[in-house]
């Protein structure tokens, strides 16, 4: 093994430690992580832990107050505000988790092809903008309104608008993840690596897969936190206005949603809910803005 070659290992193996320790500094980043992780552990563990029903009803202990029984109390029907907060939580981050995984393949892919091919750069480039020239609560509750008693019949009626949320929410947010990637792979190709790779005869897409792509993971990763906020905050305010999932599956969007019309006799309805989404959302963008820094190759040398 040459001595270039062990001189490098440690600075490829130190990348990663680098970037963990811009990021720990971030005191808001770390914040966000912890009260993100507290939040995720509660909702997958919650409910066995809180093994109550959340859709079980129990008249006699309607709009009932916090107790040790119902701690964030009971709704109109009798039913544990806490357990639907829990159940909801795994619905809008499965939502929003989904929904920025198809949101980031198509910016990505889109952005990749628009920087690295020439002549897709334009076509590529203004189908983006078109979709950035749509009004998309409009667009998405079109959507929602024409396809949803069909998917309901295919699919059932949670799997089907589930289905429904998240592609109508991951194609009209890929936009911003697409002119970024775009703007990285026109600096990228330009770089010596890569000149040097397509002049040895290596195939494009070999040069895509092993020198574009790696070099452009930190806009990736970064709009893949905004993503999951945006889709949350999406598909809590189509639950809000009524058009997510139906009424007996519980998302943070359809809690607030069902507790509006009761805000002046039991306002932890529409608090608890709106709390978690708040959280959630505040809590994705502080790791957002510490991913950035840490990513930042000119922020990191310092």
């Amino acid at each position: 093994m040459s001595d270039t070659s062990l001189q490098e290992m440690p600075k490829a193996s130190s990348l990663s430690r680098d970037v963990w320790n811009q990021f720990r500094v971030h005191r808001g980043a770390m914040a966000g992580l912890v009260i993100f992780t507290l939040i995720v552990l509660a909702v997958i563990f919650g409910p066995m832990i809180h093994t109550v029903d959340p859709g079980f009803m129990n008249i006699r202990l309607r709009n009932a107050p916090p107790s040790w029984a119902n701690p964030m109390g009971t709704d109109n029907l009798g039913r544990d505000i806490f357990a639907q907060v829990l159940q909801g939580g795994r619905v809008s981050l499965a939502v929003g988790i989904t929904a920025m995984l198809l949101a980031l393949f198509l910016g990505a892919l889109i952005g990749v092809l628009a920087g690295y091919y020439k002549r897709l750069d334009g076509p590529l480039m203004r189908f983006t903008d078109l979709f950035l020239a749509l009004p998309l609560l409009p667009l998405l509750l079109v959507i929602i309104m024409l396809f949803r008693d069909t998917l309901r019949q295919a699919f059932g009626p949670e799997t089907g608008i589930f289905f429904l949320i998240v592609f109508i929410i991951g194609i009209t947010s890929w936009m911003q993840t697409a002119r970024i990637v775009r703007g990285d792979v026109l600096a990228l190709k330009e770089r010596e690596f890569v000149l040097a790779a397509r002049s040895i005869g290596t195939p494009s897409r070999r040069i895509i897969l092993r020198h574009i792509l790696p070099n452009v993971i930190s806009p990736i990763m970064v709009s893949a936190t905004l993503g999951v906020a945006n889709a949350i905050i999406t598909e809590s305010a189509l639950s809000f206005l009524g058009l997510g999932f139906p009424p007996d599956f519980p998302t943070w969007g359809r809690l607030l949603f069902d507790g509006k019309d009761f805000l002046t006799l039991t306002p932890e309805r529409v608090f608890w809910p709106g709390l978690a989404i708040s959280l959630t959302v505040l809590s994705v963008n502080y790791i957002g803005d510490g991913l950035r820094d840490a990513l930042d190759p000119h922020i990191r040398g310092r």
